[in-house]
């Protein structure tokens, strides 16, 4: 099915399917893992919300991935010179504020700036 002919019931299947993601990516940081679940469905499904206003919500979810886990890793590595606990804790408060500001657009069902 191309993007041009996705009916409401599809939209709200994939919107349904973008918060979830979202909501995995937040749980990730009490049980550690569903960040990966969450990036690999945004993978899979990001062709199927081309054309769509879902499609600015599936960039946006794996771009702020992307740059997180780089600013996790070089927090991580300059924790040593204590420096890296200030960044990962910048590096916390963005990540959630992006994926708060995102699930609060997809609610009103509008795009996200990437």
């Amino acid at each position: 099915m191309n993007n041009l002919s996705k009916t409401d019931t599809d939209l709200a299947s994939l919107k349904q399917y973008n918060q979830i993601s979202y909501i995995l990516y937040l749980v990730g940081y009490v049980v550690g893992f569903t960040w990966l679940i969450a990036i690999i469905m945004n993978y899979i499904k990001r062709d199927e919300m081309r054309g769509t206003w879902l499609e600015s919500h599936v960039n946006y979810q794996i771009k702020t991935f992307w740059i997180s886990l780089a600013g996790y890793v070089i927090g991580g590595l300059l924790a040593i010179v204590l420096i890296g606990f200030v960044i990962l804790f910048v590096v916390f408060v963005w990540n959630v504020y992006r994926l708060i500001k995102g699930l609060i657009a997809l609610n009103d069902n509008k795009s996200i700036q990437v």
